[in-house]
């Protein structure tokens, strides 16, 4: 536990002396009166008073101790740690709905993806997406939180109509292009066949080869015939039919052996698992960063129970003894 103001805890002492000198009327002056109360009562109101008291000084301590803001380090990042840069570059067009791989070729996709990415803790992890346009969604991070958080919430529909996998993967080179890793890979998921864009998906690859970038590419889906959500009608969900096997497995492959990577037919979500093992093994390069500590914050629960604690004190005095103001 560490401690963000620990010169604070001064203030709640002396708040807490002032309320004892109050609650027990020190300066309060002498004044003659005639008890009215039986014994026993009396007794019972000393005592009362006094539990009261032990209530109050505990929010006291509680409050005393909040004002020191303690919290717990959540999280560190070293000086010096070994990664490897990967960038997820994603097919988001309207296609990756079909759903040949259960739920859909997208959500099949991004659950292999987010075990994948929690296996690389230490890894920097970026991501990109394309259909008709491409978009960074993310930049190297090693943050797995944020990067299961990007991939749960990635969605179809907003970058346009088509496949764009050379201006996709072109993107993803110049993300990876100015770092200092030894080993920089690129995992590219698609279903299709590139037919928008500036460049082709081979002249993207050269400029892999051009920076020593690995390449690995995903051919997702099956040789059947598929379908997708068209939209509703009044008999349900409407769905248009895909031909199966309109995967440009020729381009994924040339693209990978140019690059030293490898290509990987998925036509189940099981087959995704495979490219874990093979990224695993490469070998990792030391990188500085700068250090930074993510805290748990604590204090606002022993805030809670001080002030719970005190107005119960002060409400209790005031009901049960009647003391006033």
């Amino acid at each position: 536990m560490e401690y963000k103001y620990p010169h604070f805890l001064w203030i709640g002492v002396v708040a807490a002396l002032l309320w004892t000198l109050d609650y027990w009327k020190v300066f309060l002056r002498a004044q003659l009166y005639f008890p009215q109360q039986k014994h026993s009562f009396f007794w019972w109101k000393k005592i009362t008073r006094i539990l009261l008291f032990f209530v109050g000084i505990a929010g006291w301590a509680y409050l005393s101790y909040s004002l020191m803001q303690p919290r717990k380090p959540h999280k560190y990042s070293p000086s010096n740690i070994e990664v490897n840069d990967i960038v997820l570059c994603i097919d988001v067009s309207r296609s990756m709905l079909a759903e040949d791989i259960k739920p859909n070729r997208l959500e099949a996709a991004k659950e292999k993806i987010r075990e994948f990415a929690s296996l690389r803790p230490t890894d920097r992890i970026s991501i990109v997406i394309f259909s008709e346009k491409v978009f960074t969604l993310l930049p190297l991070t090693t943050d797995p939180s944020l990067v299961d958080q990007v991939l749960r919430e990635i969605s179809i529909g907003y970058l346009g109509s088509g496949t764009n996998i050379g201006d996709g993967l072109a993107l993803s080179v110049a993300r990876a292009v100015n770092s200092e890793t030894k080993n920089k890979v690129i995992v590219l998921l698609t279903d299709g066949v590139a037919n928008v864009g500036t460049l082709t998906p081979i002249q993207a690859a050269e400029e892999a080869k051009k920076y020593g970038i690995k390449v690995y590419t995903i051919g997702l889906g099956t040789d059947e015939d598929a379908r997708i959500p068209v939209g509703s009608g009044i008999f349900g969900t409407q769905y248009q039919k895909i031909p199966g096997g309109s995967i440009d497995y020729k381009t994924l492959k040339e693209i990978s052996d140019m690059t030293g990577g490898k290509f990987y037919p998925a036509k189940s979500e099981g087959a995704l698992k495979e490219i874990l093992y093979d990224i695993q093994k490469l070998e990792k390069t030391e990188i500085k960063v700068n250090h930074q500590i993510v805290y748990d914050e604590q204090y606002y629960q022993f805030l809670l129970w001080g002030v719970g604690l005190l107005f119960a004190a002060e409400v209790l005095r005031r009901l049960l003894l009647k003391d006033v103001a």
